[in-house]
């Protein structure tokens, strides 16, 4: 095992896979939706913003608006459940 492998090993977070479409915030998006607790479709939207400009444009921007519609979703179907 090289040492680069053993620090990927120790640092995960230092790691992307799939582009660098993250690496110029001060903050990691995973680390940000973590710390603050966010759900599953409140964490989706977060990464999509992060990274639409940078990444797939125009599909990331819809897919902002399908994990916020189902945000919407879920939120009227607790109401409902009261």
């Amino acid at each position: 095992m090289t040492s680069k492998d053993l620090l990927e090993q120790a640092f995960p977070q230092d790691k992307q896979i799939g582009g660098n479409h993250y690496h110029h915030y001060l903050i990691q998006t995973y680390e940000f939706i973590s710390k603050n607790e966010h759900t599953f479709f409140q964490g989706n939207v977060i990464k999509y913003v992060m990274r639409y400009a940078y990444k797939n444009g125009i599909e990331d921007l819809e897919k902002i608006k399908h994990y916020c519609d189902l945000e919407i979703k879920k939120m009227r179907d607790s109401k409902k459940k009261k």
